[in-house]
This record gives structure tokens, sequence and C-alpha cells, in this order.
């Protein structure tokens, strides 16, 4: 960096900004000669995670559960009670309200949103032949936005503020338009602001009027016990929120052990209403007589308690955080002063999320893979993959080793102020050849 380094882009000279083009694209130049190979763009567990669930493979020792059931066998379409138990205390519902399914809560959505589509929810006709519109919060989680999109439904995005959703615009969105049937929301360590929604936010989704009588809220509790410090954001408890509200099938809660233990052999978990677990395993017995319960036994076997859930936590926070604060370490001490970026710094989570200069983020995305490393692509935080702002990148520093975050952080710095110098000074030369007076 230059003696400028500290100073507001848009506060140097002309001939001073040149100067700080010049050493930028002296050090990208540097940048790509390293010949790098790095991927930030997924939230994947790092082997080093991964291998904390290593005892997973020598599990269960029994083939059947506490009940008697034989778990190699068919059946049991709402999973092993004894796991439903465990995470129900930690989702804060009754076991009789969770469904363990699967390895995946994404196909748990995507079925809702289809039987939802083709049966209607428990509380309304099928939405299927109507105007169908989803309020999502930006930036968000791409799938859910590409899910929504397979199925032609119109996304509504409200922004996402430090304490959760805009909830004052979703309010009036749906006050009056019977076609917006449901919202998205991470509601703990968001996706990837890494926000968490207050109490009060909470409780005005679930009291809310809406239009539309079977309005659902997809609560994706995806990162609900994914802390990076000691001090651990509460999930706030929807369920009981919107019974009390008296919108008690309002929520369908998701969540997984996907980024706990295995990623790709997890157990996924649906927590709601029992009317909407009822309606649910009422779809759901035509395409499964029954989830992987040899895997389910494993994890009970494995984890024990609600306890043992929150301690195996503790080993991925020692991996997750250093890598976190690698990340702020380099934006800020190559950024900072700056003016031109802006970045989170979560509690919990997976990702960070970095707002550049406006109209620079897809230039950044470019530049960083032309120096070998991988991001997530600008928009991919919004739906449609449309940024109206072109400023937001989504970071994932988890999957890379510390010493790869550390050097790709940098390497990123680097193309967020190289990009911001090529506009501030397209900007300059543009003003200059403007006939003055015009």
């Amino acid at each position: 960096m230059t003696e400028h380094s500290h100073q507001a882009l848009i506060d140097l000279s002309p001939a001073d900004l040149e100067i700080f083009l010049r050493d930028q694209r002296a050090a990208y130049a540097a940048l790509q000669e390293r010949g790098l190979k790095l991927d930030l763009t997924r939230g994947k567990p790092a082997a080093a995670q991964l291998d904390l669930a290593n005892a997973l493979l020598d599990l269960p020792t029994t083939v059947t559960d506490s009940d008697g059931v034989d778990v190699r066998n068919y059946g049991g379409l709402v999973g092993l009670r004894a796991i439903r138990e465990l995470f129900a205390e930690l989702l804060w519902v009754e076991p009789e309200q969770v469904i363990a399914g699967g390895n995946s809560s994404l196909t748990m959505m995507h079925d809702c949103l289809v039987h939802m589509l083709l049966h209607g929810p428990v509380d309304g006709a099928p939405w299927h032949g109507q105007p169908v519109r989803f309020i999502c919060p930006v930036p968000g989680y791409d799938r859910h936005f590409t899910m929504l999109a397979s199925y032609g439904i119109e996304m509504l995005s409200v922004a996402m503020e430090a304490d959760g959703p805009d909830v004052a615009a979703i309010e009036a969105l749906v006050a009056g338009d019977p076609s917006i049937k449901g919202m998205w929301i991470v509601p703990t360590y968001a996706n990837p602001a890494g926000s968490s929604i207050s109490h009060e936010k909470a409780a005005r989704l679930a009291a809310m009027p809406t239009a539309a009588a079977d309005f659902k809220i997809f609560w994706d509790n995806a990162y609900a016990f994914h802390h990076l410090t000691e001090e651990e954001a509460k999930s706030e408890d929807i369920i009981s929120l919107c019974s009390a509200a008296g919108n008690p099938n309002r929520p369908i809660m998701f969540a997984s052990t996907s980024k706990i233990t295995y990623a790709g052999a997890g157990v996924a978990f649906l927590a709601a209403s029992t009317a909407n677990v009822a309606w649910f395993q009422k779809h759901y017995q035509f395409a499964s007589i029954g989830p992987d319960k040899v895997n389910q036994l494993r994890h009970v076997q494995f984890f024990r308690s609600p306890q043992g859930v929150r301690e195996h936590m503790a080993k991925h926070r020692e991996i997750l955080a250093p890598k976190f604060a690698a990340v702020d370490a380099a934006l800020s001490a190559e950024l900072d002063g700056l003016g031109i970026a802006h970045w989170t710094r979560p509690t919990g989570g997976y990702f960070v999320s970095l707002d550049v200069l406006d109209g620079t983020a897809a230039r950044v995305v470019t530049l960083a893979k032309e120096a070998g490393i991988a991001l997530t692509p600008a928009g991919a935080s919004f739906p449609y993959g449309h940024d109206p702002h072109d400023r937001n990148i989504r970071l994932a520093p988890s999957f890379p080793l510390l010493a790869e975050v550390e050097t790709a952080m940098a390497g990123v710095a680097t193309c967020v102020a190289l990009a911001a110098a090529e506009k501030l000074s397209a900007r300059h030369t543009a003003a200059a050849s403007t006939p003055e007076g015009n």
C-alpha cells in the first residue's frame, strides 16, 4: 500500500489517485504471479471439522434403539424418538413437533414448498395456478432464491438489518397482498450477514396481519448452534411466538447436523405445530417408507445429550474462529480508512458479508478469479442473482486452511482496492473530459 493507504480514496487528488492505482496494479500483478488456487465459494466444513465426528464411523454399536426398534428395517416416518427428543430441546420445541429426516434440510424445505404448491398448506388451498410471491431478506441464502425461481415464484426483496429483516417493510407488504404466501429467513447468524433476529422482530413476524390467511414463514435455523464466540446468540422461539399470537401454523422450522457432523451424512429436522407435522407426514408417506434410522442412531450414540452437541460445537469454534479473525485482520490491514469497503464481523455462522464500492463487486470477483482466488459470484445473495448496487460479495472462509484464508483475503483486499481505484479514476477521467458548465 502507498502513503495514501489510510486516506479515503474519494478525497485523493486525481494525481494521487493515479499513484494509488499504479501501486495497486503492481500489487495485483505480483498476486497473479503467485499462481494461487484457492476457493472461498461455499460454506463447507473443513476436513479438520469433519474429523471431529470420525467416531461416527464406529457407530452405532447396536441395531436397536432405546425403544427396541430395529433401525435396519423400514418404518418410522418421523424418525427415532431419541434423536427427536435430543434436538427438540435444542430447538425449543416438543418432540412431537419434530420430524427427523434424511441428511438434507434443504430437501425438506423443497418438499414443503412443492406440497404447498400442489396440495396446499394445512390451512389453505393449493398455491399452484394462482400468483405466488415470497419475501426474501437480502443479502440472503442463494439456494432459497434459486428454489423459488425454479417454480416461477416472484421474490420481493427486503433489507436485512443488524437485528434481522426490515419488519416494517414486511408488514406493509403482507398486509394488503394476498399473493404473498410466505417468506424466508435465516434467523440466527444469517447467511451471509451474520445477524440474528431480535425478540421484538420475531414477535412482530409472528403476530403481523397478513392478507394471505395461509402465510408461511420458512424459518431456516441452519446456524443456530454455530457460535464463533463464547457469548452465544439464543435462537428465537418462533413456534411459541406464533402460537401465542394465534398463528400456530405460520412457521415451519428447519435445521440439520450437516455442518455439525458430516456434511454429506447428517440428520435434517423439521419442527412445526402438530398440525403442520401431520400435514407433512400425510404427503411424505408417498415418498418414503422411513429415513436412515441407522444414521440417526449413530448420531444419538455420538452426542448422547443436548450438552454433547454444545460441547461438540465448541470444538468447531476453535477451528473456525481464527479463520474469521483472519478475514477481518486482512481486510482491516489493507482497506481500513479507504472508504471503499465495509464488512461484517459475525459472532456465528459461516460467512462474512463484504460490501465494496458500488458498481465494483463483479469486477472484484473477476479480478480474484484471474488471480486464482474463487469467490461466490457477485449478486448471488440476491434474488435472481442481481444485486442492484453491484456491491455485495459473500465470503466463505470455513473450508480452506487458516494460512490459505490469510493469503486469499490479502489477495481479495488487493482486488477490492484495485477495482475501486479503477472506478474512481474513470470518474475523474470522465469529469475532466466534460466541458465546463455542462
